[in-house]
Parts: C-alpha cells; structure tokens; sequence
C-alpha cells in the first residue's frame, strides 16, 4: 500500500475515463501559481518509482491544484493507476518545466487533440478564449464511451467539432477530417494547434501547410527524463536539432520531422516490455500470496475452538 500522504502533494480527485486512461489532480500551490499552458512535469509516483515527465492538463490557482490525465500504456503509468487514490500521494512533483504555449493576438484559432492529447490542449484552447480569440475546438475519440471534457471544451471554444472513429457520436472520422472541415467554413483561421499522437499531428500540419496556416505541435511524446541531460528527446527542427523538453515542448508543425521521431519513438520498446513484464509478474505474485494470506486466516478462524458462550447456548 502507497505511503501515508505528505499534504503538499496530496491526490484530491481521481476520475477514471476509461480502463486505461485517469486524472489525478493534486495540491501542489506553487506550481499552480506558476504553470502555463504547454507545460509539463515530472512526477515521481513513489520513492523507488521512475521519473517520467507529464504533460499538465489543467491547473487552478485558486485552489492550488494541479491536474494531470494518464494514458496507462506502461509498467509505471499502471502502477500509479493501481495505487494513485484520493488521500494517497505523489512521492515527488517537479514543474512547471518547458517553455510556455506562445498565446498572442491571434483572433481565431483551430485547437486539435486527438486522444489523450484533448486534455493538453484544453488549456491552450482556455488561454487564447481568454485572450480573446475565437476558438474552434476539434477533439477526437475512438468511440463515444471515451469522450472526456466534452463540457469543458465547450465552455471555453465558440465552436467544437467531436470526432469518433466509429461515428457512435459527432463527426464521424480522425480529428484531421474535423479540421478540414473546420477550415472549409473558418477562411480567416490564425493559427493551429494539434497535440496528439505523433502521426495525428503529422496530418493535421499536411492539412495546413498548403494553406499557409502556422501550425504548433507539441512534442512531448518523445521525453524522457525531461530536463535535456539524457539527450533522448532529440528532434528534427527543419535543418537542426532541438529537445523538446527543454526548446520546446511546441515547435512549428511545419518544420518537424515527423517521421524520425516516431522511429526514435521506437527505441526503448524492448525495454518497455520487459518493465512492464515484470510489473505483472509481482502483480500476479501479490495476488496470489494475498490470496493464500486470505485461505489461511478462514482456515485458520474455522478451526479455532467456539466460545464457551456458544456451547453454553447450544447446551
């Protein structure tokens, strides 16, 4: 069981979305003081646990408050599914880190999240909202039981496409069919921002490049230690090289090398598997001796002598 919880990092809402993806949101006061829009941090889920930097998907000054939305795809975004619970805590939290979304005077924007990147645009789509932009939010689903923040988005964007791949909800088709079709009636459109899975961002800068339109991306799937030193968030950037954790995470959609990143995306797959294998394998083992542990306490409470009350009461 997770550790008792210190109060400055304290876990105060847990929502699950689906059997894969969670928010945390915890109190961490400084932090949401300073956070922007693009930014990350790194978290440490418990003393021995790794490092693993994490796009911030929201934050509230007022309370103090920093929220995060977790795809489970590996041996430590499970392990805090399994022990991250309200009342329990982060072991440690770093951050704001990176360099914030640039929001200026565009007066209509297109925002894009395709996934789990839907929750790392929403501050950004909040942010120009409140610079006083017009925001047309584009936000992709495989389905309709995985629609998060549908209302959040709404409060904040003057229009909002929902994509399903299935069509069990909105538009159906990728986010990039939700975009073109945005763009066929929005001709006066300053700037996109796509967050998403590499090759959704890939395709959402095809659809603008033509049309001359900037593009960001933020390229925060590639980090890994995110501060620079380990040197694998390497990226592409027209003719030279950048780190997305500490140039970026948002670089001009237009300029990425999409498809060297998502080979370098590629590169600790084996690694990945075989933490994730052993994550399961002491998974198995902790249930089964909790198992055992159980069987043991029933026989253990069915052999021991009744009471003299109870054979009083039978006499």
């Amino acid at each position: 069981m997770p550790a008792p919880a210190p109060a400055r990092y304290r876990i105060v809402t847990r929502q699950d979305f689906s059997d894969v993806t969670y928010l945390l949101e915890f109190e961490h006061t400084a932090m949401a003081r300073a956070a922007r829009p693009g930014q990350f941090v790194i978290v440490m889920a418990s003393e021995h646990g790794e490092r693993i930097p994490l796009t911030i998907a929201d934050f509230d000054r007022e309370r103090g408050t920093v929220t995060l939305v977790i795809q489970a795809v590996g041996k430590t975004t499970r392990e805090m599914q399994r022990d991250c619970q309200v009342g329990t805590s982060l072991f440690a939290a770093v951050g704001p880190m990176g360099i914030p979304s640039h929001i200026g005077a565009a007066r209509k924007v297109v925002c894009v999240g395709g996934g789990l990147g839907v929750a790392p645009v929403y501050p950004q789509a909040r942010a120009h909202h409140e610079a006083g932009a017009k925001v047309v939010g584009v936000i992709g689903f495989r389905n309709r039981e995985l629609i998060f923040w549908q209302d959040k988005f709404a409060a904040v964007c003057d229009e909002l496409i929902v994509c399903t791949d299935d069509g069990s909800a909105g538009l159906k088709g990728r986010v990039t069919d939700g975009l073109l079709d945005a763009l066929s009636r929005h001709g006066d459109v300053d700037e996109v921002v796509a967050i998403g899975p590499p090759v959704m961002m890939k395709g959402c800068a095809a659809v603008t490049r033509d049309r001359g339109i900037r593009t960001t991306v933020s390229l925060n799937p590639v980090m890994v230690d995110g501060t620079g030193m380990c040197g694998g968030c390497r990226v592409k950037i027209g003719q030279g090289i950048k780190f997305a954790c500490v140039d970026g995470p948002d670089f001009d959609g237009h300029q990425v090398d999409f498809d060297d990143l998502m080979v370098r995306l590629t590169r600790f797959r084996r690694s990945e598997g075989e933490a994730m294998a052993r994550f399961e394998e002491s998974c198995r083992m902790r249930d089964e001796a909790e198992r055992v542990a159980r069987e043991e306490a029933a026989a253990a409470l069915a052999l021991r002598p009744e009471s003299g009350e109870r054979r009083s009461a039978d006499a």
